[in-house]
């Protein structure tokens, strides 16, 4: 594929001085750096481009040489082979050009801490009436002992000699138009910029120690099976000054003997006799909340659902409630005494017209009692 105009990647003309050259790459950088940038894939390869027309532009010998021969001129046709592997990637280049308003010392000294993950196990009469836990874990706090320095109050340090307490060494590559220069943390003092002569103790110099850690966690009513809880700031501690990652709570609600949960919907079963089905009756039946009164019409069929409306499970963005849905179990005898078969033989007599005869029904009634 052709390679875009470097002047057009940067949105520039080909007269403009190297301020402005800085300037617009500046504006593009920010704009499309991966780490800010919703779309990363897209940020990426735009990142890359903006970079590689800078390198060249910025250089006064290179933007000469691509100015009189365009992209031939430095690849082959002019002996000068320019290889942006070399950066060390993205993120050095990124270094290499601009601050992004954090200082070097910064930099290279302070790091985000870990995001953390706990999964929760709760109960599905928890998840509906909503609950606070409590939770320990062993995270990474900062050493109290240094306050997250590494090295006790008062302790001497000297200056690294290899990165002239700068925390950043510096290589030079030579090409055939100017040398690129790399930066990266000094190995010596591990960008810290001094040698400690004394170190903490309680943290081996890490400035960082493992504790247990309570944390109590809200559950809202309603929630559900896989949800997550983010907790801002509770995951480990930053190293050297940097901001604490977050902890993730991930639910996972217990199966019920009982309930079983769709959407906001619970779903439960009862048995009745076929007394009960054939006459109606008003049953006992258990929800979420406790016991309520269920009534049966007569000539009920086994498998019949009935709602009993707002007693599902509470909705998280809102007011309303979930229903929930009582499937009916007919149960059919499989012992009869010589008695019980004497009456069904009565009933098959009423003949299939007249099925609905609850006076025979009411002379039976008691002695089918399961």
């Amino acid at each position: 594929m052709k390679k875009k105009d470097y002047y057009d990647v940067l949105g520039i003309n080909r007269n403009v001085s190297q301020d402005e050259i800085k300037l617009a790459y500046r504006k593009l950088a920010r704009l499309y750096h991966p780490d800010i940038a919703e779309n990363k894939t897209e940020a990426e390869h735009k990142f890359k481009e903006i970079n590689e027309a800078y390198a060249v532009l910025s250089d006064s010998e290179k933007r000469a040489v691509y100015d009189q021969y365009g992209h031939a001129g430095l690849k082959g046709e002019a002996g000068f082979d320019f290889d942006f592997s070399d950066f060390g990637g993205l993120s050095d280049i990124f270094d290499m050009f601009f601050d992004f308003g954090r200082s070097t010392e910064t930099r290279s000294r302070s790091r985000r801490g870990a995001d953390l993950r706990y999964d929760l196990e709760i109960t599905l009469e928890e998840a509906y009436q909503g609950i606070e836990k409590e939770i320990v874990l062993d995270v990474l706090e900062e050493c109290e002992h240094c306050e997250g320095k590494g090295y006790p109050k008062g302790s001497k340090s000297v200056t690294c000699s290899v990165c002239s307490g700068s925390g950043q060494e510096k290589t030079v590559q030579y090409t055939p138009f100017g040398q690129i220069v790399r930066t990266h943390i000094c190995q010596k003092c591990s960008g810290m910029g001094i040698i400690l002569t004394q170190t903490c103790s309680h943290c081996k110099a890490k400035g960082r120690v493992y504790k247990k850690k309570k944390i109590k966690v809200t559950i809202p009513a309603g929630i559900d099976h896989g949800s997550k809880i983010r907790l801002s700031g509770e995951g480990e501690a930053g190293e050297k000054g940097g901001s604490s990652g977050d902890l993730y709570i991930f639910i996972y609600i217990k199966p019920h003997e009982i309930f079983q949960r769709k959407g906001n919907d619970i779903f439960s079963l009862e048995e009745i006799d076929f007394t009960q089905a054939a006459l109606g009756d008003e049953i006992e039946t258990l929800t979420l909340d406790g016991k309520t009164k269920l009534k049966i019409p007569s000539g009920t069929q086994n498998g019949a659902n009935f709602k009993i409306k707002g007693k599902g499970m509470p909705s998280l963005r809102g007011h309303s409630r979930g229903d929930q849905y009582v499937n009916i179990i007919v149960k059919v005898p499989t012992k009869l005494s010589e008695k019980q078969k004497q009456l069904l033989k009565e009933f098959s007599a009423y003949g299939p017209e007249e099925t609905d005869n609850k006076g025979f029904f009411n002379k039976v009634k008691n002695i089918f009692s399961f």
